[in-house]
């Protein structure tokens, strides 16, 4: 609870990571409230009306199908946000679970640990996701399953940091000196230190989640057609960019639209919580 307190302390003065926090929040209110708002159904197609500009019945126009782009871009924030969450969830769960075994065993367990991490780390985010994808097939849980691994080492190599700074304090030592196990102290006394980490990180990783599957939904390699998925729009778009631009032009707004909100939340809680800024703030 002061954690959240002291958070909105910070953030409240400031414009841009409210305006940040502001898109995150349409993401998850569209993403929650697409069967209702949305003005068509998102595979619904009208030959008739195909490739159609922006007008007053279809605000984006249409693609290729007669298919209403606004409401594929509102079931495809439904779609981006579950990928982005899965990926997050399942990449803070490993990756903390990795780190924090690291840092608190130290040694060959963390030097074999470590060196897997920085493999990984030794390869761009979407070539590595690329060749999994390769590896395992094409689709959307594809896809989420690759992304997911390729942020695992962010999150190992944060906790292990945070883990190697608290691992000697003396009330850990107390609490070893007590015979706690150490699962006990990992859990109890290590772990709580690196929530506020752990929250930044997780803004700014989601955006780069829902990037990454966009991008390999856009190489043909995520979500299939006729799945309203940003980047499948994209895909779908690309060779209709100089004959009906509009078909591009709102995915990829939404796309930019959401990875710069999340980035300047995130940005805009790492200031927040900075310890030498709560430190000089008491």
């Amino acid at each position: 609870m002061l954690l959240l307190t002291t958070t909105w302390a910070y953030l409240r003065h400031r414009p841009i990571p409210l305006a940040g926090a502001g898109v995150v929040g349409g993401l998850v209110l569209v993403a929650a409230l697409a069967p209702w708002i949305a003005p068509f159904d998102p595979i619904a197609q009208n030959l008739y009306e195909r490739l159609s500009p922006p007008s007053w019945t279809n605000w984006m126009g249409t693609d290729e199908f007669g298919r209403d782009i606004l409401s594929r871009v509102i079931y495809g924030a439904r779609i981006s946000l579950r990928i982005g969450l899965l990926c997050i969830t399942i990449a803070l769960s490993c990756g903390t679970t990795l780190g924090l075994i690291s840092g608190y065993r130290g040694g060959v367990t963390d030097t074999v640990i470590m060196r897997v991490m920085d493999i990984m780390l030794a390869f761009p985010s979407v070539l590595l996701a690329i060749a999994i994808v390769a590896v395992i097939g094409p689709g959307i849980d594809n896809v989420m399953v690759a992304v997911s691994i390729v942020l695992i080492p962010q999150y190992a190599r944060l906790v292990r940091g945070q883990v190697l700074t608290v691992r000697e304090m003396a009330y850990v030592e107390a609490a070893r000196a007590l015979g706690a196990s150490g699962p006990r102290i990992v859990l109890r006394s290590v772990l709580p230190n690196c929530t506020a980490p752990l929250i930044v990180q997780t803004s700014l990783c989601l955006a780069v989640a829902i990037l990454d599957a966009a991008g390999l939904s856009f190489l043909g390699l995520g979500a299939q057609p006729p799945t309203p998925e940003w980047g499948a729009m994209l895909n779908s778009g690309r060779e209709l960019l100089l004959k009906a631009p509009w078909v591009m032009t709102f995915p990829g707004l939404a796309i930019f639209a959401v990875a710069l909100g999340l980035n300047l939340f995130g940005d805009g809680l790492r200031d927040a919580l900075d310890p030498r800024r709560v430190k000089v703030a008491s």
